[in-house]
């Protein structure tokens, strides 16, 4: 396996038997074997290198106290914001949503999505994301179409207010299909400890709000790819009239990022819990946070279901609770307040961009989410 890293450049390994005197004739007839022939381009490893480095550091904040090229990475935690720190990491990927990418040969979005699918799990706690690192895998390594992937984990990490400080890129040769890679990434946060939000204050009467998505996200890609590319045999680049789009355009949209959503409330409104929406949509992401015996009212007319999701199950006859599962159905994250904060919360997130709803409530006793 060839490894190109963000902070450790690769170096030529040393061939066995490489330095020794072979006779002229045996020299001649010689079929030398290299690491490129192998199907390891170290050369194409170290010009990927070059291309990313100066946006990759743009998303360097302060406390990064490494460049570029060491073994690792090394993050000065601020200990006179944060007086009794916790550390929250979490670690995700993008899916089969990565053959829509290759559909289309577009490769900026996607590292949006993987950074949001990290970011907002470590939010749910509360937690200010710090840094990221990302781990891209491929068979033969195109060092601009593996920019192009870069330059979307930043775009991500800019809009998160976290740094990517390191990464890990392996060529592996056989391995994957030609022109696929594989794009996985984790992320590391910090909260206060007395300020960790892990939905044990919810009760009874609490008001839940639901945020935007931005249409799928990253989860339900098996049975979006099987609908419309197996079964109704659409292109990637078929224009359809109800979503205004090409298909491809519409199932690329990346993983919306709630990091200013919930900057925007954090010391203005007590948040007593919060779900990133992802698979198993409202159903299996909200009950995770609820304390024994409180279960969730949620009305199914409080927001606007994307027009995605109603092409979905129009066009493969999905049973709505099939789709309920599947799918966030126009809810990206869910913050639950109490009742009295609940008209502020929604005012606060609208002022910042975020389209929110006050979906449902919580209620005694019961299991999980009911729809009414």
């Amino acid at each position: 396996m060839g490894e190109v890293s963000l902070n450790t450049l690769p170096s030529i390994p040393s061939p066995q038997g490489r330095g020794r005197n072979y006779p002229h004739k045996m020299r001649k007839n010689l079929n030398t074997l290299t690491y490129k022939k192998a199907g390891v381009d170290i050369d194409e490893g170290d010009r990927f290198v070059r291309l990313i480095s100066p946006f990759v550091r743009k998303t360097f904040r302060k406390e990064v106290i490494t460049d570029l090229g060491s073994f690792n990475a090394l993050f000065k935690l601020d200990l006179k914001k944060y007086k009794n720190p916790v550390l929250v990491s979490g670690t995700d990927g993008v899916g089969t949503k990565l053959k829509i990418a290759f559909m289309m040969d577009k490769h900026d979005s996607i590292g949006i999505d993987l950074v949001a699918m990290c970011v907002n799990d470590i939010l749910t706690s509360g937690a200010e994301p710090l840094f990221f690192l990302d781990y891209f895998a491929t068979g033969k390594l195109k060092a601009d179409k593996a920019a192009d992937v870069i330059k979307g984990i930043v775009k991500g990490c800019k809009e998160s207010g976290c740094s990517l400080i390191g990464g890990e890129t392996a060529e592996m040769p056989g391995f994957y299909p030609e022109g696929e890679y594989d794009l996985s990434g984790f992320a590391v946060g910090v909260v206060d400890k007395n300020r960790i939000i892990d939905g044990s204050g919810i009760k009874p009467g609490d008001t839940i709000i639901g945020i935007a998505s931005n249409g799928i996200h990253s989860n339900g890609y098996s049975l979006v790819r099987k609908l419309f590319f197996d079964i109704k045999k659409m292109r990637a680049d078929s224009n359809i009239p109800e979503l205004k789009s090409g298909l491809g355009k519409e199932l690329l949209k990346p993983t919306r990022i709630y990091v200013k959503a919930f900057m925007a409330l954090r010391d203005k409104v007590k948040i007593k819990g919060m779900a990133h929406i992802t698979g198993g949509g409202i159903s299996g992401n909200l009950p995770r946070i609820f304390p024994e015996g409180i279960c969730a009212d949620i009305k199914t007319d409080s927001w606007p279901v994307p027009k995605i999701f109603t092409l979905i199950r129009k066009l493969g006859n999905v049973p709505e609770e099939d789709m309920r599962k599947t799918f966030n159905m126009g809810i990206g994250y869910i913050i639950v307040v109490s009742r009295v904060e609940a008209e502020q919360a929604v005012a606060l997130l609208k002022k910042s961009g975020y389209r929110a709803f006050i979906i449902g409530r919580t209620e005694k006793g019961g299991k999980g989410v009911r729809y009414s």
